[in-house]
C-alpha cells in the first residue's frame, strides 16, 4: 500500500530552535552589514554594562577596545566595573538566546528580550568560527571566572569549551571578547564613535573609553556623579490589555474571585473600580475567573473602557532630566545656545511614556546642512531608519519658519542645529526587532511635537534677541566712530579737553552706563564712586565686579569679597529701575597716581555686552 503524501511530509516536520532561526535570519537583529554588525555588538554590550551598573548603583566605567584581525575581521573587547555575573549564570547570559531577567518586568529598561549580547555571540561564531571569551567577578575576595563559550544552535544551549579561574585586577565587573567579521568606519553618522558620543550625552553619569583599531584613545568623560532615578516595576494597566492576554491571565491566576483578580493583577484598580468594572461587564464579583468563558472575558475587556480608571503610575520610568540633557549636550558640542524640556508623563494603550527634548544651536555646528537629529529610546541611541521613525515625522511636521529656521521644500529644516529627542517608556513601540525606529503612535507624535515646539520657541527668542543685539552693536559701532571725531573737532575749536562721550552713547543706545570716579581725600588716599545709570526701558538686575589689588574701606553698600592671592574681587548685587541711578562708594587708604592710571575696567555680570557702556560685560 502506498504511503499517503501527508505522512511523507510529516516526516520532515520538526521544531526549530530560536538560535537556528536567528542563525538564518540574523538581519532581523541588526547584523546585515559589516559596519552595522559591529555597532550592534557594541550597542548590546554597552547597554548590558550600563543596565548592570545602574541596577547596582555603580557609576559606570566602560572600556571598549576594537582590534583589526586580518583583512575582514575585528576583535571586540568590552569591559565594565559592574556587579559581575554569578558563575552558574555566565554561560546562559552569553550563550542562550531569549534568556534574561527583564522580559516579564513592566518598567523602563534598555533591553528586555534577552536576545542582544547572545545574538552577538552567535554572529561571532558564525562569521569567525571562534568562541567567545568571558571573565566575570562579583566582588573583593571572590574568584574571577573565565569561560570560553559557543552556542549550540540546534538546542539553543551554551557549549562550555573552557571553565577556569584567572587573576583579574578588577574588584568586580565583566569582560567579553569576541572575534567577528565586521568593519570599523570613521567619519559617518553610523559609526562606533558617533554611537558612543550619543550614548555619553544621554548617560552623562557614565565614563566610556574607546581604543580604536589604529590605537587612538577617545575618552567620553562623565558630566555628573548622579545616577539615574531607578525605575520601579508596575502591574499592567487594563487599557493596554488584549483579549488573548486577558484570557490567559484569568486561566492562570491564583485568585478565586474576579474582584480580587482585578485588584491584584492590574495597576490603578481598587475596590470601587473593581465593582464598577464587574457591574459594567454584567459579572458577579465572586465569579471564579478560571471558569469564565470567552464571551465573559470579552465583556470584561469592554468594561475596562467604560469605567474611568486612573492613568498608570509613572515611577516605572526614569527620565534623564532637563538639567542632565543640558550638561550632556554642553559636554559633547561646542554651541552658543541650548534649551531643554521634559514633558509630563503621558499614556498610549495603557503604557506610560515620557518625551524629553533638547535643542542646541550655533557654535561649531554646520550652518548650511540640514539639522542633526539625535534619537533615543530608553537612553539608547537609534542610528538607523531615521526616515521611518515617529521622531523624524514629528519634527518634519512642524512649520520651522516661525521658529527662525529655513525649511526648503518641507521636511527637515536647515541650519546649525542639533535636536535631541528621548522617548522613555515601559514598552517602546519599535517598528522592528532591530529596534531602529519608533512606530507612528499618535500620542507619542503629539508629545514629541509639543516638546520640540517648546524648546524651539526658546530658540526663536534667542535668535530674535541675537539679531536685536547685532543691530545694536552695529549702531553703537557707527556712533562710537562718529561721536569721538565730532568731540575731538569741537574740543579743538573751543580749545578745551575732549569730553567723555560715554554718557551720550549710553543715552542714545538705551544702555546701562557705568563709570568709576576717583577723588583725592587730601591725606594720600582716595574716595571712589562707582556710578550706574539705567537708560534702558526696563529694570536691570546685575552684579558689578571691581577686581583690584588693594583693600577697600567704608564701603556703602558692603560688597561680597573674594580673595585671589594678592588681589581682591569686590562684588555688588545691584538692581536699577529705568531712568534711575545707583552709586557705590568706598575709600582706599593709599593710592598714588600711577596706581590710579592702572585701575582695571569694571565688570558687569548678567548683561550682554551690547547693553553696557563704560564697563566690560559678561552674561554669566
Amino acid at each position: 500500500m502506498e504511503t499517503p503524501i501527508a505522512e511523507e511530509l510529516a516526516k520532515n516536520q520538526k521544531s526549530i530552535s530560536v538560535a537556528e532561526f536567528f542563525e538564518k535570519n540574523r538581519q532581523i537583529l541588526g547584523f546585515d552589514s559589516a559596519p552595522r554588525s559591529l555597532i550592534t555588538t557594541v550597542k548590546e554590550a554597552v547597554d548590558n554594562s550600563l543596565d548592570a551598573c545602574e541596577e547596582s548603583e555603580i557609576l559606570p566605567d566602560i572600556f571598549l577596545h576594537i582590534e583589526r584581525v586580518g583583512k575582514d575581521n575585528v576583535v571586540v573587547i568590552v569591559e565594565d566595573n559592574g556587579p559581575g555575573i554569578v558563575k552558574e549564570q555566565i554561560p546562559k547570559v552569553f550563550a542562550k538566546l531569549l534568556y534574561g531577567s527583564r522580559f516579564h518586568m513592566l518598567k523602563q529598561s534598555r533591553g528586555q528580550q534577552g536576545i542582544g549580547i547572545s545574538a552577538s555571540v552567535l554572529y561571532s561564531q558564525l562569521t569567525s568560527g571562534q568562541h567567545t571569551k568571558i571573565i566575570s567577578k562579583i566582588g573583593h575576595g571572590k574568584p574571577a571566572h573565565y569561560y570560553e563559550l559557543m552556542i549550540n544552535t540546534s538546542t539553543n544551549e551554551p557549549e562550555i569549551l573552557k571553565d577556569d579561574i584567572v587573576d583579574w585586577d578588577r574588584p568586580h565587573g565583566t569582560r567579553i571578547e569576541m572575534e567577528m567579521e565586521a568593519s570599523y568606519v570613521k567619519g559617518r553618522r553610523q559609526s562606533i564613535y558617533e554611537y558612543l558620543k550619543a550614548t555619553a550625552i544621554v548617560n552623562p553619569h557614565a565614563r566610556i573609553t574607546l581604543i580604536e583599531p589604529d590605537g587612538n584613545e577617545v575618552l567620553f568623560e562623565r558630566a555628573t556623579d548622579k545616577l539615574p532615578v531607578p525605575a520601579n516595576e508596575i502591574l499592567p494597566h487594563p487599557h493596554g490589555i488584549e483579549l488573548g492576554t486577558l484570557m490567559k491571565m484569568l486561566r492562570y491566576t491564583e485568585r478565586q474571585k474576579i474582584s480580587p483578580f482585578l485588584r491584584y493583577s492590574f495597576s490603578k484598580i481598587g475596590h470601587l473600580a473593581a465593582e464598577e468594572i464587574c457591574k459594567a461587564a454584567g459579572l458577579d464579583p465572586d465569579t471564579d475567573p478560571h471558569e469564565m468563558t470567552r464571551d465573559q472575558s470579552k465583556k470584561l475587556l469592554d468594561a475596562f473602557s467604560k469605567v474611568k480608571i486612573m492613568a498608570p503610575p509613572t515611577d516605572c520610568l526614569s527620565p534623564i532630566s532637563e538639567d542632565l540633557i543640558y550638561k550632556g549636550l554642553e559636554k559633547e558640542f561646542n554651541v552658543d545656545f541650548i534649551a531643554t524640556t521634559t514633558r509630563a508623563p503621558s499614556v498610549y494603550s495603557g503604557n506610560p511614556f515620557i518625551v524629553e527634548v533638547g535643542i542646541a544651536f550655533g557654535g561649531e555646528l554646520q550652518k548650511d546642512d540640514r539639522i542633526d537629529i539625535l534619537r533615543f529610546a530608553n537612553r539608547v541611541p537609534l542610528l538607523y531608519q531615521q526616515g521611518g521613525c515617529v521622531i523624524t515625522h514629528a519634527i518634519e511636521s512642524i512649520k520651522w519658519k516661525q521658529y527662525g529656521l529655513n525649511q526648503p521644500g518641507g521636511g527637515l529644516p536647515a541650519g546649525p542645529v542639533v535636536i535631541l529627542v528621548h522617548v522613555a517608556s515601559t514598552n517602546v513601540p519599535f517598528t522592528s526587532e532591530s529596534k531602529d525606529a519608533v512606530a507612528d503612535i499618535p500620542e507619542i507624535q503629539d508629545e514629541i511635537e509639543l516638546a520640540v515646539k517648546e524648546v524651539s520657541r526658546k530658540l526663536n527668542r534667542y535668535l530674535n534677541k541675537r539679531d536685536t543685539l547685532k543691530k545694536r552693536r552695529e549702531k553703537e559701532i557707527i556712533i562710537t566712530k562718529v561721536l569721538p571725531k565730532m568731540a575731538k573737532k569741537l574740543a579743538e575749536t573751543l580749545d578745551r579737553e575732549i569730553p567723555d562721550i560715554n554718557p551720550v552713547v549710553a543715552k542714545v543706545m538705551g544702555n546701562l552706563l557705568v563709570n568709576r570716579i576717583v577723588e583725592s581725600n587730601g591725606n594720600g588716599g582716595v574716595n571712589i564712586s562707582i556710578r550706574v545709570k539705567n537708560f534702558s526701558g526696563k529694570k536691570q538686575d546685575f552684579k558689578v565686579h571691581d577686581m583690584v589689588s588693594y583693600e577697600i574701606e567704608n564701603a556703602v553698600p558692603e560688597p561680597k569679597v573674594i580673595s585671589m592671592g594678592s588681589n581682591f574681587d569686590y562684588i555688588w548685587n545691584l538692581s536699577v529701575a529705568p531712568e534711575s541711578s545707583r552709586v557705590v562708594k568706598y575709600s582706599v587708604a593709599t593710592l598714588d597716581d600711577s596706581e590710579i592710571a592702572r585701575l582695571p575696567s569694571l565688570i558687569v555680570e548678567g548683561l550682554d555686552e551690547e547693553l553696557v557702556t563704560g564697563a566690560k560685560a559678561i552674561k554669566g
